[in-house]
């Protein structure tokens, strides 16, 4: 039975390998906001899965639509942010897993005026 009292937070493969830098990545990350619905891509769940290696990283992302107009910009400062926590080269792989409010870190949902 999970345990009800922590918060809900996605675990990536890095976290293993590579804690320390994980939780930096992940406190980066946190200042790219979608600017439509104004949450950062780490309380909306779009930051999928992280792999590190000693050489680059890999940051699976998805967006809240498959046509999201601001899309690209976010991926790409998304890629920037990655890099400059890391110091080291970031690809963003973009998954086709369609986003929905469950993937939503538990606490962000009322700040966005959902309640579940």
């Amino acid at each position: 039975m999970p345990d009800e009292s922590q918060p809900k937070k996605l675990t990536w493969a890095a976290e293993k390998d590579y804690p320390e830098l994980s939780e930096k990545l992940r406190a980066a990350l946190k200042e790219v906001r979608d600017p439509e619905l104004g949450l950062d891509i780490i309380q909306l769940g779009l930051i999928r899965d992280v792999t590190i290696t000693s050489e680059s990283a890999l940051v699976k992302m998805i967006l809240t639509t498959p046509f999201c107009p601001y899309g690209p910009a976010m991926m790409e400062v998304t890629r920037q942010k990655a890099e400059e926590a890391l110091g080291k080269p970031t690809h963003i792989d973009l998954g086709l897993e369609p986003w929905d409010f469950s993937m939503m870190e538990d606490g962000a949902a009322p700040d966005w005026g959902m309640y579940m």
